[in-house]
């Protein structure tokens, strides 16, 4: 790769980092039962990791994620928040990436990634909120979660819509 090439990759991660922390900071529902919150960043992370593959996908999600957690006051979420959203970005690039960039179509098997992808973050949540608060009690943050995941998967596909044709 070029000098140019490289700083061109550099400044898109950046972009899609910053994205995801301005999405999942701009629209958030506090959970009161978990501590945690609701929002729109998920969307961004989809969008990232189709367009730009998995490696782009898993930094967008994770660092911008967790950087939204310390914005907002939510440290105790922040480690836990960058290694479920880095692999959300990831599944759903490794899924999804080779699929929709071929074809320029959001196909079943590209929403399919993204479900996927999202059901990961459910879980994720579930697993660590019930090692912070334990298990039935982070049952409470499982619907918020999967209307924030399924919501997101609906919609990155007008925006992904929007960007096929985009060369990034």
């Amino acid at each position: 790769m070029s000098k140019s090439s490289n700083l061109r990759l550099l400044v898109l991660i950046a972009l899609f980092i910053a994205l995801v922390a301005v999405a999942t900071m701009v629209i958030n529902v506090p959970m009161v039962a978990t501590q945690g919150f609701i929002n729109v960043g998920d969307t961004v992370i989809f969008l990232s990791a189709l367009l730009m593959g998995p490696r782009v996908g898993a930094l967008a999600g994770g660092l911008g994620s967790a950087l939204a957690d310390l914005l907002l006051g939510y440290t105790h979420w922040a480690p836990w928040t960058l290694l479920i959203k880095a692999l959300e970005g990831y599944i759903a690039a490794v899924l999804g990436y080779r699929l929709y960039r071929q074809s320029k179509k959001i196909s079943a098997r590209v929403i399919g990634a993204l479900i996927v992808s999202a059901l990961w973050m459910v879980l994720g949540y579930y697993i660590v909120g019930g090692l912070m608060v334990g298990f039935k009690t982070a049952l409470a943050s499982v619907p918020g979660n999967l209307i924030q995941g399924l919501g997101s998967v609906i919609l990155a596909l007008p925006l992904l819509h929007a960007f096929r044709n985009m060369r990034l």
